[in-house]
């Protein structure tokens, strides 16, 4: 991956719907040049799709938290099983450390949170879990 593709990656992180002619144009180079990087990008799997990102205001009225869990040895598997049946874990991160791993989670109230939370740390394996309430957004930058 070169310079052109790294920039290409930069344009399309800021607006996925931009063409690949206003791209070419951008980057000063042929559209073939864009639309066979593209496709090179998309085999190799350094592109994986093109998507939405949500604004605050799509986020509005969930609330989001984080929720780091420490589990016990040979559980992963089993944890992560049960994890994917809630619908409000809408990620999941190994992670190195005193934990073994991040969740977030976005519920539409501090009832359904407080039920999560608590659904979470009665499954068999896990150790112990510690919660943090995200209150606003500072720096956005995950493509």
């Amino acid at each position: 991956m070169d310079e052109t593709d790294r920039n290409i990656l930069g344009l399309l992180g800021a607006d996925a719907r931009m063409s690949v002619a206003t791209l070419a144009r951008r980057l000063k180079v042929a559209r073939s040049t864009v639309q066979a990087r593209l496709e090179r990008l998309e085999t190799t799997g350094i592109i994986a799709g093109y998507t939405v990102k949500l604004g605050e205001a799509a986020r509005q009225g969930r609330l989001r938290a984080s929720v780091l869990l420490s589990i016990e040895p040979r559980s992963q598997a089993a944890v992560l099983t049960r994890l994917k049946s809630i619908a409000e874990v809408e990620r999941c991160h190994t992670t190195s450390g005193r934990f073994d791993l991040l969740l977030q989670i976005a519920a539409q109230n501090t009832q359904v949170l407080d039920q999560v939370l608590d659904q979470i740390g009665a499954m068999t394996g896990v150790k112990s879990s510690e919660s943090l309430i995200l209150l606003s957004t500072k720096i956005d930058r995950a493509v």
